[in-house]
């Protein structure tokens, strides 16, 4: 399992368009084609906060033009988009590199509570930073929850519900059996909850992309759960003077510094809760680092592992 970030497709503030993120998709996916050359099976998430802030945004800004999009409609548009960079530079990596494996993005929706607490609070950010200034516009104009995120800028928040199934998940399973790098559960997956009838209906939230992720790797028993973002691993005391990088975690040391409040909600946080989860279900060794280390981490040189106690 591959989780790749929505914010390491840009790489900086002067390379938000798409064609930038597309190219930053591309390198990403040189990587993850490396690992399938090394015999790995390898099923691809992806986030996709800035996209879809700006997808809202763009929304907003055309109101009294076109009706607006939901939430989970912008999401869908982001599995969209993304899965398409991923899907044609892996085929593109993999026909240069003559290995026999075909990708394929699928649409894919999680099954949340109809009353999870996340609703009445808000905490996944979405859309790019800001400077305090705009973020308070923003959130006295437009009704906004924004919060300050990790010392680089503030964000909008939105509801995160906790995924409980993979609707697709056995479609995920099948398609990686018959050779397939599958690109699944973008931007975490599209929330639906069932009805007093017994019917699916869309939900507008964000699906936390490592929550989905790791529900994910549980799921097919996976060897492996790495997240890409936008740092090349784990710290303590993250940006500040006293800040320490891990290169090892046991799951039980990774629960203390997580108690502890070392990894910031809607940041690294929701990252290590995820490979939490993942590694004490699985017995599996999570990871986290940036895309140019990806095949490094994945061979224990660089990045931060948590492993079983």
């Amino acid at each position: 399992m591959v989780a790749v970030g929505g914010n390491s497709l840009i790489t900086d503030a002067d390379h938000i368009a798409i064609p930038f993120q597309a190219e930053t998709a591309a390198v990403t996916a040189g990587y993850i084609a490396t690992m399938v050359a090394e015999g790995w099976r390898v099923v691809v998430t992806h986030g996709n906060g800035p996209q879809v802030g700006f997808i809202l945004r763009r929304s907003e800004i055309g109101i009294h033009e076109v009706p607006p999009i939901p939430m989970n409609y912008a999401t869908s548009n982001t599995q969209g988009s993304i899965g398409y960079m991923f899907q044609r530079s892996l085929l593109n990596e993999f026909r240069r590199r003559r290995l026999d494996a075909r990708p394929v993005a699928l649409i894919t929706q999680v099954l949340v509570d109809r009353d999870d607490p996340d609703f009445a609070r808000p905490t996944k950010p979405i859309g790019p930073h800001m400077d305090e200034r705009t973020a308070r516009k923003h959130s006295s104009e437009q009704g906004w929850k924004v919060v300050e995120d990790s010392g680089r800028g503030w964000r909008r928040v939105v509801a995160s519900p906790k995924p409980r199934e993979i609707l697709e998940l056995e479609v995920i399973r099948q398609l990686v059996e018959r050779g397939n790098v599958v690109i699944a559960c973008g931007g975490g997956g599209l929330p639906v909850f069932v009805q007093d009838d017994g019917n699916l209906k869309g939900v507008e939230a964000v699906v936390d992309k490592d929550y989905a992720s790791a529900l994910v790797a549980r799921g097919l028993g996976a060897d492996l759960m790495l997240i890409s973002t936008a740092v090349d691993g784990i710290a303590l005391d993250f940006n500040t003077p006293q800040e320490r990088w891990l290169d090892r975690l046991t799951v039980a040391e990774a629960r203390r510094h997580l108690a502890d409040g070392h990894f910031a909600p809607g940041s690294m946080g929701p990252k290590v809760e995820a490979l939490i989860e993942y590694v004490a279900a699985t017995g599996g060794t999570g990871i986290v680092t940036n895309p140019p280390n990806l095949p490094r981490a994945v061979a224990g040189e660089t990045g931060t592992r948590i492993v079983p106690d």
